[in-house]
């Protein structure tokens, strides 16, 4: 198995009375983390799995005698897919506050407020960790930094779903049915959606336009939805660890974009598989996209990885000139700027607002600098 950098941060947890919450996409390799790290829990261990209907049925209306009936004599209970299950929030709060001498770690594809609009039973009694696909960091500790850059242009096209990864000469078939069979099961399942294929034209439309700048309104032209709708099935979609949005960065210049965002999906491959373009990086027309949306999404997972907090942003002026990605840590100013060619200058604009700005123009042949 290939080593999950976030089994460490978890594994400092397990002896305490907090549940656990494994938050991340489906396939990206929650369980199989689980799984390897069963010896470590306390013994004997019970999963139970939100797919289940029965699962789902005795939870419907949780009390703390009732769950300590069905939790028995284990002593970790480990509740995955717990996004299916409604309610999950006080069944968790209720485990961690009746039931003593259990540990719980629930998983789920999708945040849980899809599921029973709860968050707040939780509140100070659980560590959150996010598990994204396979990460640059994880690929060179588990192969080579050597063997990775080597493999750069395959994982532009192909991402870090663990299957993928381990599945050579099978990428595309894998990836479609990823995108078919997981990409909008929970969204499908909590929200009731009437029209699911103008949410499939939409992630299509999200996908040509990776890494730039959207509008809600003219993707509601391009989907037949109004901009209402748009914002509310992005909304979803970033619960699902589907894309994620960031906001724009302004502190200084009165033309800086306040109010707009940019869009990335969490894994090349699978935006990819949405508009099934596998061509190679040296046709494609796209390539600077797809390095930018390679990059940002690395360094996010980086930046989770090693539990290291900030916010992200990119930066725009009303005249266009632009940074692609921005980072702050408190006060702490960092840019980047993505280039497929090594070649190029950050935005002078930005330079002269942000003095301050560390800047950093990056390309395959440094990105390992800002992701190890």
């Amino acid at each position: 198995m290939i080593k999950r950098t976030l089994d460490s941060s978890i594994a400092k947890h397990l002896n305490d009375r907090k549940a656990i919450i494994l938050m991340g996409p489906r396939q990206a390799g929650k369980t199989s983390l689980l799984n390897h790290m069963e010896a470590s829990f306390k013994q004997p261990v019970a999963w139970w799995s939100g797919d289940e209907a029965d699962i789902r049925s005795q939870l419907e209306a949780p009390t703390s005698g009732k769950l300590k009936s069905l939790i028995g004599v284990n002593k970790t209970l480990i509740i995955d897919e717990a996004q299916r299950i409604e309610n999950i929030g006080l069944c968790l709060k209720l485990i961690t506050d009746s039931i003593k001498d259990v540990k719980v770690i629930a998983t789920g594809s999708s945040a849980f407020e899809l599921a029973n609009k709860i968050n707040e039973p939780l509140t100070g009694r659980k560590w959150e960790y996010h598990l994204y696909p396979l990460s640059f960091s994880e690929m060179v500790s588990h192969t080579s930094l050597l063997e990775e850059k080597r493999l750069l242009q395959h994982r532009l096209l192909y991402g870090y779903y663990p299957e993928i990864v381990t599945s050579p000469g099978q990428e595309q078939s894998l990836l479609k049915q990823l995108a078919n069979s997981y990409l909008y099961k929970d969204i499908l399942t909590w929200e009731r959606i009437q029209k699911p294929d103008k949410l499939e034209k939409l992630v299509q439309a999200l996908a040509f336009q990776v890494a730039q700048l959207i509008s809600y309104h003219e993707l509601g032209q391009l989907c037949g939805l109004n901009s209402e709708t748009v914002e509310k099935y992005i909304n979803l979609l970033e619960k699902a660890f589907v894309v994620f949005r960031l906001p724009a960065f302004s502190r200084n210049l009165r033309n800086e974009l306040k109010k707009s965002y940019k869009i990335y999906f969490y894994d090349n491959g699978l935006r990819n598989a949405v508009i099934n373009q596998f061509s190679t990086v040296t046709l494609r027309q796209d390539i600077g996209q797809l390095w930018e949306n390679w990059f940002v999404s690395e360094r996010i997972k980086w930046l989770n990885n090693t539990e290291q907090p900030a916010s992200k942003f990119f930066w725009r002026t009303l005249a266009k000139q632009e940074v692609d990605y921005v980072e702050t840590h408190g006060e702490a100013v960092l840019a980047f700027e993505c280039k497929w060619k090594a070649k190029g200058k950050v935005s002078r604009a930005f330079t002269t607002a942000y003095a301050d700005a560390k800047v950093q123009l990056v390309s395959p042949d440094n990105a390992e600098d800002f992701l190890l």
